[in-house]
Protein backbone atom coordinates (compact mmCIF):
# COMPACT_ATOMS: atom_id res chain seq x y z
CA UNK A 1 0.00 0.00 0.00
CA UNK A 2 1.51 3.56 -1.02
CA UNK A 3 2.27 5.46 1.98
CA UNK A 4 0.04 9.31 2.02
CA UNK A 5 3.69 10.79 1.19
CA UNK A 6 4.02 8.55 -1.78
CA UNK A 7 0.36 9.59 -3.00
CA UNK A 8 0.64 13.48 -2.36
CA UNK A 9 3.80 13.13 -4.79
CA UNK A 10 1.54 10.98 -7.00
CA UNK A 11 -0.79 13.67 -6.92
CA UNK A 12 2.40 16.31 -7.95
CA UNK A 13 3.12 14.12 -10.75
CA UNK A 14 -0.37 14.82 -12.76
CA UNK A 15 1.04 18.54 -12.73
CA UNK A 16 4.47 17.88 -14.37
CA UNK A 17 5.43 20.52 -16.70
CA UNK A 18 8.25 18.91 -19.55
CA UNK A 19 9.23 22.60 -20.09
CA UNK A 20 9.64 23.65 -16.61
CA UNK A 21 10.81 20.08 -16.10
CA UNK A 22 13.98 21.16 -18.01
CA UNK A 23 13.91 24.81 -17.13
CA UNK A 24 13.94 24.90 -13.42
CA UNK A 25 17.26 23.02 -12.64
CA UNK A 26 18.75 25.86 -14.26
CA UNK A 27 16.86 28.60 -12.88
CA UNK A 28 17.20 27.06 -8.89
CA UNK A 29 21.29 26.50 -9.77
CA UNK A 30 21.65 22.97 -9.45
CA UNK A 31 24.98 22.53 -11.59
CA UNK A 32 28.28 21.25 -9.56
CA UNK A 33 29.50 23.47 -7.56
CA UNK A 34 26.27 25.78 -7.62
CA UNK A 35 24.15 26.56 -4.34
CA UNK A 36 21.51 24.05 -5.44
CA UNK A 37 23.60 21.06 -6.03
CA UNK A 38 22.07 18.18 -6.75
CA UNK A 39 18.32 19.14 -6.33
CA UNK A 40 16.22 17.19 -8.46
CA UNK A 41 12.64 19.10 -10.19
CA UNK A 42 9.12 16.96 -10.97
CA UNK A 43 8.66 20.26 -13.59
CA UNK A 44 5.51 21.55 -11.12
CA UNK A 45 4.60 25.41 -10.80
CA UNK A 46 3.94 26.75 -7.91
CA UNK A 47 0.46 27.16 -7.91
CA UNK A 48 0.10 23.81 -8.59
CA UNK A 49 1.48 22.86 -5.85
CA UNK A 50 -0.50 24.63 -3.33
CA UNK A 51 -3.38 23.12 -5.00
CA UNK A 52 -2.14 19.52 -3.82
CA UNK A 53 -0.59 21.70 -0.35
CA UNK A 54 -4.16 22.64 0.28
CA UNK A 55 -5.72 19.48 -0.07
CA UNK A 56 -3.44 17.84 2.36
CA UNK A 57 -3.05 20.02 4.91
CA UNK A 58 -4.46 18.22 7.41
CA UNK A 59 -1.73 15.26 6.93
CA UNK A 60 0.72 14.17 10.28
CA UNK A 61 3.84 15.88 10.91
CA UNK A 62 4.91 11.93 9.82
CA UNK A 63 4.10 12.95 6.68
CA UNK A 64 5.09 15.81 6.05
CA UNK A 65 9.12 14.84 7.53
CA UNK A 66 8.67 12.30 4.59
CA UNK A 67 7.96 14.79 1.79
CA UNK A 68 10.85 16.42 2.97
CA UNK A 69 12.94 14.07 2.63
CA UNK A 70 12.26 13.43 -1.11
CA UNK A 71 14.79 14.15 -3.58
CA UNK A 72 12.09 16.19 -5.43
CA UNK A 73 12.20 19.81 -5.06
CA UNK A 74 8.31 20.21 -5.16
CA UNK A 75 7.70 17.55 -2.72
CA UNK A 76 9.54 19.50 0.18
CA UNK A 77 8.17 22.68 -1.24
CA UNK A 78 4.54 21.02 -0.71
CA UNK A 79 4.94 19.68 2.77
CA UNK A 80 6.42 23.81 3.86
CA UNK A 81 3.29 25.19 1.76
CA UNK A 82 1.08 22.46 3.82
CA UNK A 83 2.72 23.72 7.21
CA UNK A 84 2.00 27.53 6.16
CA UNK A 85 -1.87 26.53 4.96
CA UNK A 86 -2.40 24.55 8.46
CA UNK A 87 -0.75 27.51 10.71
CA UNK A 88 -2.77 29.93 9.25
CA UNK A 89 -5.87 28.28 10.65
CA UNK A 90 -4.30 27.25 13.89
CA UNK A 91 -4.41 28.14 17.55
CA UNK A 92 -1.79 28.91 19.55
CA UNK A 93 -0.75 25.62 20.54
CA UNK A 94 -0.89 24.15 17.60
CA UNK A 95 1.33 27.31 15.83
CA UNK A 96 4.11 26.09 18.55
CA UNK A 97 3.86 23.15 17.19
CA UNK A 98 4.04 23.36 13.66
CA UNK A 99 7.24 26.34 14.61
CA UNK A 100 8.86 24.06 16.46
CA UNK A 101 8.48 21.18 13.81
CA UNK A 102 9.15 23.69 11.06
CA UNK A 103 12.92 24.36 13.18
CA UNK A 104 14.18 20.57 13.04
CA UNK A 105 13.50 20.87 9.35
CA UNK A 106 15.77 23.53 8.48
CA UNK A 107 18.36 21.24 6.46
CA UNK A 108 15.53 20.34 4.22
CA UNK A 109 14.44 23.58 3.39
CA UNK A 110 17.60 23.96 1.12
CA UNK A 111 17.07 26.37 -1.63
CA UNK A 112 15.87 30.30 -1.77
CA UNK A 113 12.11 29.53 -2.56
CA UNK A 114 11.54 26.63 -0.11
CA UNK A 115 12.65 29.40 2.48
CA UNK A 116 10.96 32.56 1.30
CA UNK A 117 7.78 30.67 0.64
CA UNK A 118 7.42 29.29 4.47
CA UNK A 119 10.01 31.25 6.64
CA UNK A 120 7.53 34.54 6.72
CA UNK A 121 4.62 32.65 7.20
CA UNK A 122 5.59 30.29 10.03
CA UNK A 123 8.46 31.99 11.28
CA UNK A 124 7.76 35.87 11.20
CA UNK A 125 4.24 35.02 12.12
CA UNK A 126 4.88 32.85 15.24
CA UNK A 127 7.25 35.33 16.35
CA UNK A 128 5.28 38.68 15.92
CA UNK A 129 4.53 38.79 19.90
CA UNK A 130 7.31 36.79 21.23
CA UNK A 131 11.16 37.29 21.78
CA UNK A 132 13.24 37.15 18.63
CA UNK A 133 16.07 34.62 19.93
CA UNK A 134 15.90 32.14 17.21
CA UNK A 135 16.36 34.79 14.66
CA UNK A 136 19.77 35.40 16.05
CA UNK A 137 20.45 31.89 16.58
CA UNK A 138 19.73 31.18 13.13
CA UNK A 139 21.42 34.05 11.72
CA UNK A 140 24.44 32.79 13.43
CA UNK A 141 24.44 29.31 11.66
CA UNK A 142 27.33 28.30 9.75
CA UNK A 143 23.67 26.60 7.28
CA UNK A 144 23.38 29.19 4.20
CA UNK A 145 19.60 28.33 4.67
CA UNK A 146 18.98 28.96 8.18
CA UNK A 147 20.73 32.53 7.64
CA UNK A 148 18.32 32.90 4.88
CA UNK A 149 15.25 32.06 7.25
CA UNK A 150 16.37 34.53 9.88
CA UNK A 151 16.16 36.95 7.36
CA UNK A 152 13.36 36.64 4.89
CA UNK A 153 11.21 35.73 8.44
CA UNK A 154 11.29 39.74 8.84
CA UNK A 155 9.00 40.08 6.11
CA UNK A 156 6.30 39.79 8.12
CA UNK A 157 7.53 41.49 11.25
CA UNK A 158 7.97 44.36 9.18
CA UNK A 159 4.37 44.20 8.17
CA UNK A 160 3.65 44.44 11.60
CA UNK A 161 6.14 47.50 12.41
CA UNK A 162 8.17 45.46 14.05
CA UNK A 163 12.00 47.00 12.25
CA UNK A 164 14.33 46.61 14.95
CA UNK A 165 15.46 43.11 14.22
CA UNK A 166 16.22 43.34 10.44
CA UNK A 167 18.01 46.70 11.01
CA UNK A 168 20.17 44.60 13.59
CA UNK A 169 20.65 41.19 11.12
CA UNK A 170 21.23 43.64 8.28
CA UNK A 171 24.16 45.16 10.39
CA UNK A 172 25.64 42.05 12.07
CA UNK A 173 25.26 40.36 8.36
CA UNK A 174 26.41 43.56 6.44
CA UNK A 175 29.43 41.94 4.53
CA UNK A 176 27.77 38.25 4.19
CA UNK A 177 29.96 36.76 1.55
CA UNK A 178 26.98 35.20 -0.33
CA UNK A 179 24.92 36.95 -3.05
CA UNK A 180 21.76 34.78 -2.11
CA UNK A 181 21.98 36.37 1.36
CA UNK A 182 22.70 39.76 -0.28
CA UNK A 183 19.70 40.03 -2.11
CA UNK A 184 17.59 38.80 0.75
CA UNK A 185 19.12 41.49 3.37
CA UNK A 186 18.71 44.01 0.46
CA UNK A 187 15.04 43.00 -0.22
CA UNK A 188 13.92 43.16 3.36
CA UNK A 189 15.78 46.47 4.12
CA UNK A 190 13.88 47.22 0.51
CA UNK A 191 10.13 46.16 2.49
CA UNK A 192 11.48 47.77 5.43
CA UNK A 193 12.22 51.45 3.54
CA UNK A 194 8.44 51.43 1.94
CA UNK A 195 6.96 51.95 5.49
CA UNK A 196 9.67 53.99 6.80
CA UNK A 197 12.07 56.01 4.47
CA UNK A 198 13.77 57.79 7.04
CA UNK A 199 14.75 54.59 8.89
CA UNK A 200 15.93 53.06 5.95
CA UNK A 201 17.88 56.38 4.96
CA UNK A 202 19.71 56.55 8.43
CA UNK A 203 20.66 53.12 8.24
CA UNK A 204 21.79 53.77 4.22
CA UNK A 205 23.85 56.33 5.18
CA UNK A 206 25.84 54.69 8.62
CA UNK A 207 26.45 51.68 6.47
CA UNK A 208 25.89 52.01 2.57
CA UNK A 209 29.82 52.50 1.95
CA UNK A 210 30.60 48.77 3.46
CA UNK A 211 27.43 47.20 1.73
CA UNK A 212 28.21 44.94 -0.66
CA UNK A 213 26.90 46.40 -4.37
CA UNK A 214 23.94 43.86 -4.53
CA UNK A 215 22.82 44.33 -1.07
CA UNK A 216 22.82 48.02 -1.49
CA UNK A 217 21.28 47.93 -5.35
CA UNK A 218 17.91 45.70 -3.62
CA UNK A 219 17.80 48.10 -0.54
CA UNK A 220 17.55 51.36 -2.76
CA UNK A 221 15.62 49.98 -5.93
CA UNK A 222 12.22 51.99 -5.34
CA UNK A 223 14.35 55.29 -4.47
CA UNK A 224 13.84 57.72 -7.01
CA UNK A 225 17.10 57.47 -9.28
CA UNK A 226 18.92 60.45 -8.19
CA UNK A 227 18.82 59.13 -4.50
CA UNK A 228 20.13 56.18 -5.96
CA UNK A 229 22.96 57.49 -8.00
CA UNK A 230 23.49 59.28 -4.35
CA UNK A 231 24.26 55.88 -2.73
CA UNK A 232 25.88 54.01 -5.41
CA UNK A 233 28.04 56.78 -6.01
CA UNK A 234 29.25 56.93 -2.38
CA UNK A 235 31.27 53.64 -2.03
Amino acid sequence: MKTTAAHIQKELEAYIDPVKREYLPRFFKTGKGEYGEGDRFLGVVVPNTRIVAKKYKGCDFEVMKELLQSPWHECRLCALLMLVERFKKSGELARKEIYDFYLTQTERINNWDLVDLSAPGIVGEYLKDKPRHDLYRLADSALLWEQRIAVVANWKLIRYGEYLDILALSEKLLQHPHDLMRKAIGWMLRELGKRDKDLLVQFLDKHSTLMPRTMLRYSIEKFPEEERQYYLKRK
